[in-house]
């Protein structure tokens, strides 16, 4: 769902929250429920009745919201028909989104939540959980609750849009929950480019992250993602960028050591 605001991707502190510390705690609550239970969420979004699909109303790619019966795993779920194709000067495709939860997965980053393939109205989608919390453009004005962990958090989500090849993140696809936890929506136009928006602002990034794009191989890529990309260039283009972060990240080790590089 795009608003077309501009993004802040630096990592300084935002302005001052007007909440106290203590009542933001007091509500705190994480919407990453998927964790540890990816293949139970999986299941359930690829068989669980739908009882209604209403129209989302914002987004250029025309998100629509299923709902399942009342007191299931899950409440809703978001509904992309995206057949892949170009649109204009963009190549979209509902695949896309799967393949952005899959290296998710593989990295064990945790910020996009469950994606499958479904069959929606007689039509293959992507039906992913529908992740609760306001966009960051609704509280860009607030302070994180952790300065440390939230920055570390945009450091990873720089470095998966520049795995990705995602070149629309904004302000209205970034999901900030209670606990002030980064959720990453809206990949159909990922994969598509060999493009890397964030090269320039990747100078830092978490040991634990960091390991796990150099275990990224060939193989394992090709089994997860393969049936989500369009061709194999893509697969070929995706390990490219791969090599080209972390050849830059070890050079700036080598350069400024490792503690000014990797944090914990």
């Amino acid at each position: 769902m795009r608003t077309g605001l501009a993004l802040g991707l630096a990592v300084t502190l935002l302005a001052p929250s007007l909440a106290s510390a203590e009542e933001a705690t007091s509500s705190a609550s994480d919407a990453r429920v998927w964790i540890d239970r990816h293949a139970e969420f999986e299941e359930y979004h690829r068989t669980a009745p739908i009882v209604e699909i209403r129209d989302v109303g914002q987004g250029v790619t025309k998100p629509r919201q299923a709902f399942f019966r009342p007191g299931g795993l899950a409440e809703s779920a978001v509904v992309k028909k995206l057949p892949p194709r170009w649109r204009g000067n963009f190549f979209e495709s509902y695949k896309s989104e799967i393949a952005a939860y899959e290296l998710d997965r593989l990295l064990g980053m945790n910020m996009v939540p469950v994606t499958v393939e479904r069959r929606v109205e007689g039509e293959l989608a992507s039906v992913q959980l529908w992740a609760k919390g306001p966009l960051l453009s609704e509280v860009e004005r607030q302070a994180p609750r952790n300065p440390a962990e939230w920055s570390r958090q945009v450091r990873r989500y720089l470095v998966f849009d520049d795995l990705s090849a995602n070149i629309d993140r904004n302000a209205g696809n970034i999901i900030i929950d209670d606990e002030w936890n980064v959720i990453l929506i809206d990949h159909s136009r990922a994969f598509a480019v060999d493009r890397m928006p964030n090269e320039r602002k990747i100078t830092r990034i978490d040991r634990e992250l960091f390991e796990a794009i150099k275990a990224l191989d060939e193989k394992t890529l090709k089994e997860r993602l393969r049936p989500w990309l369009f061709d194999d260039g893509a697969l070929k283009k995706l390990l490219g960028r791969r090599d080209k972060i972390v050849a830059k990240l070890e050079r700036l080790i080598e350069e400024r050591g490792e503690a000014a590089v990797l944090s914990h």
